[in-house]
């Protein structure tokens, strides 16, 4: 799939092909990677098919729904399925441990700075929900977050999309 492919999704689809996408990223499925989609959606919104504000709040309610899921995933069952894991894979048992030791530690600047990070953005919501963090805390804190992600990515988009995008 080229640069152009995306862009015909997202002029037909708009609002909806963004928050899909970028949900299914938030929830670490297979899909279209939202690092190529929020610029797409950013360039978009600078021709005018979009409104920039609008996809970015679009994309940001997507990785919210996304993390909250995987947040309630973590809270309802997630020591069951740690336990499980780490059977399986043992080796990693220590790194997951100090993971949930530092969001235990920082708490919502954890979270914050985690959702910041590439692939620690998406999975640090099942250790969230694993230590019961405060709920709308978290949320906050996953906003903010996800927020500052999102724009970076939109906003690139938007100043710089077409200039790359002539590249192709």
């Amino acid at each position: 799939m080229d640069i152009q492919y995306f862009m015909d999704v997202m002029s037909k689809y708009g609002a909806i092909a963004i928050f899909v996408i970028v949900l299914l990223e938030y929830l670490n499925l297979p899909g279209f990677p939202a690092g190529v989609i929020m610029p797409v959606a950013g360039i978009l919104a600078s021709r005018g098919r979009i409104n920039f504000v609008l996809a970015l709040l679009i994309s940001v309610a997507a990785g919210l729904t996304g993390s909250i899921l995987l947040y309630g995933l973590g809270r309802g069952g997630g020591e069951i399925f740690l336990k499980k894991y780490f059977k399986r894979f043992p080796k990693t048992q220590d790194v997951v441990e100090k993971k949930i030791a530092y969001l235990q530690k920082k708490g919502c600047v954890g979270i914050f700075v985690c959702k910041l990070i590439p692939a620690v953005r998406t999975l640090i919501s099942i250790p969230a929900g694993v230590i019961k963090m405060n709920f709308v805390n978290y949320c906050i804190s996953s906003t903010l977050g996800i927020f500052l992600w999102n724009l970076a990515f939109v906003g690139a988009g938007y100043i710089f999309g077409d200039a790359v995008f002539s590249m192709f």
